[in-house]
Protein backbone atom coordinates (compact mmCIF):
# COMPACT_ATOMS: atom_id res chain seq x y z
CA UNK A 1 0.00 0.00 0.00
CA UNK A 2 0.90 3.43 -1.06
CA UNK A 3 1.79 6.50 1.97
CA UNK A 4 -1.27 8.12 0.69
CA UNK A 5 -3.54 5.09 1.02
CA UNK A 6 -2.14 3.83 4.18
CA UNK A 7 -2.85 7.63 5.75
CA UNK A 8 -6.08 7.51 4.39
CA UNK A 9 -7.03 3.88 6.42
CA UNK A 10 -5.57 5.46 9.51
CA UNK A 11 -7.55 9.34 8.90
CA UNK A 12 -10.60 7.20 8.31
CA UNK A 13 -10.11 5.58 11.60
CA UNK A 14 -9.13 8.87 13.74
CA UNK A 15 -12.44 10.38 11.78
CA UNK A 16 -14.66 7.57 13.87
CA UNK A 17 -12.63 7.36 16.93
CA UNK A 18 -14.17 6.79 20.62
CA UNK A 19 -11.56 5.37 22.29
CA UNK A 20 -11.92 8.50 24.78
CA UNK A 21 -14.34 10.78 25.75
CA UNK A 22 -13.18 13.84 24.19
CA UNK A 23 -14.71 12.49 21.04
CA UNK A 24 -18.27 13.10 22.71
CA UNK A 25 -17.51 17.02 22.51
CA UNK A 26 -15.81 16.97 19.15
CA UNK A 27 -17.13 19.33 16.13
CA UNK A 28 -14.26 17.64 13.93
CA UNK A 29 -11.16 15.32 14.97
CA UNK A 30 -8.00 16.67 13.20
CA UNK A 31 -5.84 13.94 11.60
CA UNK A 32 -2.85 16.07 10.32
CA UNK A 33 -2.16 17.93 7.33
CA UNK A 34 0.31 18.33 4.98
CA UNK A 35 2.97 16.07 2.56
CA UNK A 36 2.72 12.34 3.18
CA UNK A 37 6.64 12.17 1.81
CA UNK A 38 7.83 15.11 4.45
CA UNK A 39 11.13 15.15 5.55
CA UNK A 40 10.05 17.35 8.86
CA UNK A 41 7.17 16.51 10.77
CA UNK A 42 5.86 19.12 13.17
CA UNK A 43 3.82 17.50 16.06
CA UNK A 44 1.95 20.41 18.36
CA UNK A 45 -0.16 19.44 21.50
CA UNK A 46 -3.98 18.79 20.84
CA UNK A 47 -5.95 21.18 18.70
CA UNK A 48 -7.75 24.43 19.72
CA UNK A 49 -11.32 26.15 19.05
CA UNK A 50 -10.28 26.78 14.81
CA UNK A 51 -9.18 23.71 14.60
CA UNK A 52 -11.83 21.71 15.53
CA UNK A 53 -14.31 23.81 13.91
CA UNK A 54 -11.87 23.09 10.48
CA UNK A 55 -10.71 20.04 10.90
CA UNK A 56 -7.37 20.93 10.42
CA UNK A 57 -3.71 21.63 12.75
CA UNK A 58 -2.70 25.25 13.73
CA UNK A 59 -5.56 27.24 11.64
CA UNK A 60 -6.13 29.40 14.43
CA UNK A 61 -3.85 32.35 15.76
CA UNK A 62 -0.96 30.14 16.79
CA UNK A 63 -1.05 28.75 13.30
CA UNK A 64 -0.35 31.85 12.33
CA UNK A 65 2.98 32.31 13.95
CA UNK A 66 4.03 28.79 12.81
CA UNK A 67 3.42 29.66 9.53
CA UNK A 68 5.13 32.86 10.00
CA UNK A 69 7.85 30.83 11.26
CA UNK A 70 8.04 28.27 8.38
CA UNK A 71 8.25 31.36 5.95
CA UNK A 72 10.99 32.75 8.02
CA UNK A 73 12.96 29.58 7.39
CA UNK A 74 11.99 28.99 3.70
CA UNK A 75 9.33 26.65 4.00
CA UNK A 76 5.47 25.93 3.71
CA UNK A 77 2.83 23.61 4.71
CA UNK A 78 2.48 22.05 1.98
CA UNK A 79 6.79 20.85 2.64
CA UNK A 80 6.45 19.54 6.12
CA UNK A 81 3.70 17.31 7.56
CA UNK A 82 1.75 19.29 10.70
CA UNK A 83 -0.63 17.11 13.64
CA UNK A 84 -0.64 16.83 17.08
CA UNK A 85 -0.55 13.94 20.12
CA UNK A 86 -4.21 14.33 20.57
CA UNK A 87 -6.28 14.64 17.56
CA UNK A 88 -9.32 15.79 19.11
CA UNK A 89 -9.57 19.67 21.20
CA UNK A 90 -9.53 18.63 25.31
CA UNK A 91 -13.14 21.34 26.16
CA UNK A 92 -11.80 24.82 27.13
CA UNK A 93 -8.35 24.33 25.63
CA UNK A 94 -7.23 22.58 28.67
CA UNK A 95 -3.61 20.39 28.61
CA UNK A 96 -4.42 16.69 27.63
CA UNK A 97 -4.68 13.97 30.15
CA UNK A 98 -2.07 11.15 30.61
CA UNK A 99 -5.23 9.07 29.47
CA UNK A 100 -5.99 10.98 26.44
CA UNK A 101 -2.01 10.87 25.27
CA UNK A 102 -2.13 7.14 26.02
CA UNK A 103 -5.54 6.62 23.68
CA UNK A 104 -4.66 8.38 21.32
CA UNK A 105 -0.67 8.15 20.73
CA UNK A 106 -0.85 5.65 18.41
CA UNK A 107 -2.25 7.04 15.71
CA UNK A 108 0.49 9.67 15.89
CA UNK A 109 3.25 6.23 16.30
CA UNK A 110 1.32 5.14 12.72
CA UNK A 111 1.99 8.58 11.30
CA UNK A 112 5.49 8.50 12.27
CA UNK A 113 5.72 5.05 10.88
CA UNK A 114 4.13 5.82 7.55
CA UNK A 115 6.06 9.16 7.27
CA UNK A 116 9.57 8.24 8.13
CA UNK A 117 10.07 11.60 8.44
CA UNK A 118 14.26 12.67 9.08
CA UNK A 119 13.32 15.10 11.55
CA UNK A 120 10.17 15.69 14.08
CA UNK A 121 10.28 19.16 15.83
CA UNK A 122 8.31 18.84 18.88
CA UNK A 123 6.08 21.79 19.41
CA UNK A 124 5.50 22.52 23.31
CA UNK A 125 5.85 20.35 26.46
CA UNK A 126 3.29 17.41 25.92
CA UNK A 127 4.75 16.42 22.27
CA UNK A 128 8.16 16.57 23.35
CA UNK A 129 7.56 14.71 26.58
CA UNK A 130 5.86 12.15 24.47
CA UNK A 131 8.64 12.14 21.65
CA UNK A 132 11.77 12.60 23.80
CA UNK A 133 10.20 9.53 25.78
CA UNK A 134 9.21 7.32 22.93
CA UNK A 135 12.52 7.52 21.80
CA UNK A 136 14.27 6.71 25.34
CA UNK A 137 15.36 9.94 26.30
CA UNK A 138 15.16 11.60 29.61
CA UNK A 139 12.29 14.60 30.57
CA UNK A 140 13.83 17.62 30.91
CA UNK A 141 11.48 21.65 31.45
CA UNK A 142 10.93 22.48 27.91
CA UNK A 143 12.78 25.94 28.83
CA UNK A 144 15.77 23.64 29.45
CA UNK A 145 16.17 21.74 26.14
CA UNK A 146 14.00 24.00 23.55
CA UNK A 147 16.35 24.60 20.19
CA UNK A 148 18.53 21.46 20.73
CA UNK A 149 18.71 18.12 18.69
CA UNK A 150 18.10 14.54 20.17
CA UNK A 151 19.24 12.12 17.98
CA UNK A 152 18.10 8.50 17.90
CA UNK A 153 18.60 5.45 16.21
CA UNK A 154 14.63 4.18 14.19
CA UNK A 155 13.74 1.33 11.74
CA UNK A 156 14.25 3.57 9.07
CA UNK A 157 17.03 5.54 9.73
CA UNK A 158 18.32 8.37 12.42
CA UNK A 159 15.65 10.53 13.35
CA UNK A 160 16.56 14.33 14.41
CA UNK A 161 14.23 15.49 17.30
CA UNK A 162 14.40 19.71 18.08
CA UNK A 163 11.77 20.54 20.63
CA UNK A 164 10.74 24.27 20.61
CA UNK A 165 8.27 26.33 22.22
CA UNK A 166 4.60 25.94 21.19
CA UNK A 167 3.99 28.81 18.67
CA UNK A 168 0.81 29.91 21.38
CA UNK A 169 3.71 31.02 23.29
CA UNK A 170 4.45 33.93 21.54
CA UNK A 171 0.60 34.78 21.61
CA UNK A 172 0.96 35.56 25.74
CA UNK A 173 4.82 35.69 26.46
CA UNK A 174 6.03 38.22 23.20
CA UNK A 175 9.32 37.82 25.00
CA UNK A 176 9.44 34.18 24.19
CA UNK A 177 8.44 34.56 20.20
CA UNK A 178 12.39 35.98 19.64
CA UNK A 179 13.37 32.76 21.20
CA UNK A 180 11.03 30.40 18.81
CA UNK A 181 12.74 32.37 15.64
CA UNK A 182 16.25 31.66 16.81
CA UNK A 183 14.99 28.34 17.51
CA UNK A 184 14.17 28.23 13.74
CA UNK A 185 17.32 29.56 12.40
CA UNK A 186 18.43 26.52 14.72
CA UNK A 187 16.52 24.13 12.66
CA UNK A 188 17.05 26.04 9.22
CA UNK A 189 21.21 24.83 10.03
CA UNK A 190 20.17 21.56 10.78
CA UNK A 191 17.90 20.77 7.66
CA UNK A 192 20.77 22.17 5.21
CA UNK A 193 23.43 20.33 7.12
CA UNK A 194 20.87 17.03 6.40
CA UNK A 195 20.73 18.31 3.14
CA UNK A 196 16.98 19.06 3.73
Amino acid sequence: MSKHELMKKLEEKILTCKKCPLWRLRTNPVPGYGNYDAKIMFIGEAPGYWEDQKGLPFVGKAGKVLDELLDGIGLTREDVYITNVVKCRPPNNRDPTEEEIKACSPYLDQQIDIIKPKVIVTLGRHSTNYILKKFGFDLEPISKIHGKVFKAKTLFGTLYIFPTYHPAVALYRPQLKEELKQDFDILKSLLEKLGI
